[in-house]
């Protein structure tokens, strides 16, 4: 029994480090801090594009309030489109970020034609938080079975050795006493 549960750790372990191989452990903190601050900045956005902001100064005024790669990423952005730059190489820095792409996307179309964005941004904004709330809702059904393991590795042994073993044990004496 204990060494399926090791033999299983470990594949999982060798797996987990496959997947994440070739991405310091930095990258991966910067994509998590990335992902969270999304939704944050597109109602952040949201706020100035209603307010009457084009999104290029949009993008410069929450990208110097917020921070962060998002943040430094917007700064970049609207500084690039200041000085001229091609609106879809500009918006596509905040594309590569994870999860920002549709962000990235209506914010170009209203930058290059003007249509409004306030509120596809609004949607994306809502779409982020609920995918961030779903994933919160699997870690924690995740972390709910994570922490019976101990018990199924800890407790079983434990219950089958001073539970049933004396048991087992008596009746086999039981059995082996009947005999002729």
């Amino acid at each position: 029994m204990l060494g399926l549960v090791s033999a299983w750790g470990l594949w999982r372990w060798q797996r987990h480090r496959r997947a994440t191989a070739g991405r310091s452990g930095r990258d991966r903190h910067l994509e998590r801090l990335a992902e969270r601050q999304i939704p944050l900045a597109a109602d952040l956005l949201t706020a100035c594009l209603a307010a009457g902001a084009d999104p290029r100064r949009a993008a410069e005024a929450v990208g110097g309030s917020l921070g962060g790669p998002v943040g430094e990423r917007l700064v970049q952005t609207a500084a690039e489109l200041r000085l001229g730059g091609e609106p879809a190489h500009a918006w596509g820095r905040i594309g590569a970020l994870p999860g920002a792409h549709g962000l990235a996307r209506a914010l170009e179309r209203a930058g290059t034609t003007g249509a409004p964005a306030v509120e596809q941004v609004s949607r994306l904004a809502a779409e982020c938080r609920a995918h961030q709330g779903r994933e919160a809702m699997k870690r924690a059904d995740r972390t709910g079975v994570l922490v019976n393991a101990p018990l199924g590795g800890c407790f079983l042994p434990a219950f089958l050795l001073v539970g049933l073993a004396p048991v087992m044990i008596g009746l086999a004496r039981g059995l082996a006493g009947d005999g002729p």
